[in-house]
């Protein structure tokens, strides 16, 4: 086998006896790629910790942040409500009765820009899109204590929207740069590694926000405190941040070389038309839509409603309150790694194609939750120790939806992977608005058990019917129309 047939590249053979391969780079500069082709260890794998690595650390710094402002309302509401909750008198709280709703205000804001997001992330890069979407973020939560004072709930809603708005641009931008900078066998471990930084960011805003509400400081300080570290990272991206290999200045001709040829493309699929027709009407693609929407009804109910369970039902005070509630997203963000590995590890063996792989460890991240919550339904409000187990294993085997569906959109179109979370993640973004609604509207009294167990017997339910359709419509092979523009081209000039 040529160097040409086993690497495919835009590189030819420059000498067939020496077997010299000549490269051209998106850059238009030209290198010999001979003596990477001689180390196949190092082309197949890549340096340890190059590049795509710092890149990715950097990406989990934003995703935990971005999570840690969206997640720290959850707890704090309960201390803005709260006249006992901190230990300076001075500190104000209000007497809310649409608290779901302030807690969905979030939501209103953040499908709107996702499709638009991912197509502009798609054709232009996503760097100046992130910047401006975290700064943005960052300045309304710092302007959320001024708004609860002068406008009440409905001055939180406002800047909790513009929050959503601003983050709508996030999870498009991020796929589009991890389609980019992260080769296929490696996709599970560094991209969950990335995603994960969501419950991580949960776990330290839960604990942050409680510590925090319940000090001198008081429930403001938690916004600025956030806020000012999204600030520090638009500085920080705007310095560290590229929007792929072929725009890093320091990145090794290897590197880059192994990052191109194992994803098939270069930075020039940014410029692709976008086949829409074919994306509406794929089954993989409404499967992933399908799942993600069942999967963001669960997350996003337990996410914004566990601390009012905790403090309603198990009564525990606020401090306690965002330790309970932490430690489920904690044991979430540990077991990604251990599923991730997992994943990764099963397919780079050949044990499972991708698209098994992706389905099963979707089926144990949505199945195993759904058994738990029906039986946290069932758990009595003096059964503490059960209930906080069962929260555990609800929310912390979620985690293998990482290696699912989250990564699916890679694998099915890595030419519109941006494109395709933007209208998946958008649209199925309507129930983290609707599941808080529905909470508000069937737990009418907050201290009864038996109103929430309708709750989660209706996630689980949810939860079962996402698994199901995922097994049988999802796909793990890259769609013919992913490639649908070049291929017009190539029809052209033949």
């Amino acid at each position: 086998m040529s160097p040409k047939n086993e690497f495919q590249s835009d590189c030819q053979i420059f000498n067939p006896i020496s077997t010299e391969v000549l490269c051209r780079s998106q850059s238009g500069s030209k290198y010999n790629a001979s003596l990477l082709l001689l180390q196949p260890g190092r082309t197949k794998s890549g340096p340890k910790f190059g590049k795509r690595h710092g890149q990715i650390i950097i990406y989990f710094l934003l995703i935990f942040i971005a999570y840690s402002i969206r997640v720290n309302l959850s707890v704090g509401i309960v201390a803005m409500t709260d006249p006992t909750a901190s230990s300076n008198p001075n500190i104000p709280t209000y007497n809310w009765t649409d608290k779901s709703v302030v807690l969905s205000a979030f939501f209103w804001g953040y499908i709107l820009p996702q499709v638009g997001a991912g197509w502009l992330s798609n054709r232009y890069g996503p760097k100046w899109f992130l910047i401006g979407s975290m700064g943005v973020c960052s300045l309304a939560g710092m302007a959320i204590p001024s708004l609860a004072a002068s406008l009440g709930s409905k001055g939180v809603m406002v800047g909790r929207a513009i929050q959503g708005l601003s983050q709508g641009f996030i999870f498009p931008s991020m796929h589009v740069l991890l389609a980019k900078w992260v080769p296929p066998n490696e996709r599970s471990r560094l991209g969950t590694f990335v995603y994960a930084a969501g419950p991580f960011g949960t776990v330290a805003s839960m604990l942050l926000t409680g510590f925090i509400a319940s000090s001198w400081y008081g429930w403001p300080m938690v916004f600025y405190s956030f806020s000012g570290a999204g600030l520090a990272w638009c500085f920080l991206f705007c310095y560290y941040g590229c929007d792929g290999p072929s725009h890093h200045s320091t990145i090794t001709e290897e590197e880059k070389f192994y990052i191109e040829n194992s994803l098939g493309h270069t930075d020039q699929s940014t410029k692709m038309s976008t086949p829409w027709s074919k994306i509406f009407t794929s089954w993989p693609v409404w499967a992933i839509f399908l799942t993600q929407s069942g999967h963001n009804w669960g997350f996003w109910t337990l996410l914004t409603e566990i601390p009012a369970y905790m403090s309603n039902v198990m009564d525990f005070n606020i401090k306690s309150n965002s330790v309970l509630s932490a430690l489920p997203y904690f044991v979430l963000w540990v077991l990604s790694f251990v599923f991730s590995s997992i994943a990764d590890w099963l397919i780079n063996k050949n044990i499972l194609t991708i698209g098994v792989s992706r389905k099963v460890f979707n089926t144990i991240g949505l199945i195993v939750p759904a058994i738990a919550l029906i039986y946290l339904g069932n758990t009595g409000a003096d059964e503490h120790n059960k209930a906080i187990i069962l929260l555990v294993i609800a929310v912390g085997v979620n985690s293998a939806i990482y290696c699912g569906f989250n990564v699916n959109h890679m694998d099915i179109s890595p030419n519109h992977a941006g494109t395709l979370m933007g209208i998946t993640n958008g649209a199925s973004n309507i129930c983290g608005i609707v599941a808080p609604l529905v909470v508000q509207l069937l737990v009418v009294e907050e201290k009864n058990p038996e109103q929430w167990k309708v709750i989660f017997y209706l996630t689980a339910s949810i939860y079962a019917l996402a698994s199901l359709i995922f097994v049988i419509f999802g796909s793990g092979e890259i769609q013919p129309w992913n490639d649908e523009d070049k291929s017009d081209k190539e029809k052209t000039k033949a």
